[in-house]
């Protein structure tokens, strides 16, 4: 037997619910993503969206904090590869998942926007 492989699917679920706890417990910009997640859906019940709008809510957020845990796994390869010694590979692969979690969360703000935009507009016109 492979000693990577999970033996049942609750170690699994463990590994998995310990992945974010450490995200969240060490990432600064997951926690406030996350935090900025939960006023969206807030913002999105008090405007009482339709469900396929606040199901688009949801997966826009939960793609900026995928990538921002992704930018993360990205940062400590490349610091455990490098043994946090500056590297310019290093800074460019750095750079570009950094880059990957500013476009998703731009993507994010903009789909937000033009939902609670149009809901907004439709209060007061």
């Amino acid at each position: 037997m492979n000693k990577f492989r999970s033996r049942s699917f609750q170690r699994s679920m463990m590994f998995a619910l310990n992945g974010l706890r450490l995200a969240f417990r060490s990432q600064r910009n997951f926690r406030k993503h996350l935090v900025i997640a939960l006023l969206t859906f807030a913002i999105a019940f008090f405007l009482r969206v339709s469900i396929i709008e606040f199901c688009i809510i949801i997966f826009a957020n939960m793609f900026v904090l995928i990538c921002e845990m992704f930018n993360s796994v990205i940062e400590f390869v490349i610091d455990a590869y490098y043994k946090n010694k500056w590297a310019k590979l290093a800074k460019l692969s750095k750079d570009i998942a950094a880059g990957a979690v500013l476009l998703s969360a731009l993507t994010s703000a903009i789909i937000s926007l033009l939902i609670y935009g149009s809901k907004i507009y439709k209060l007061y016109y």
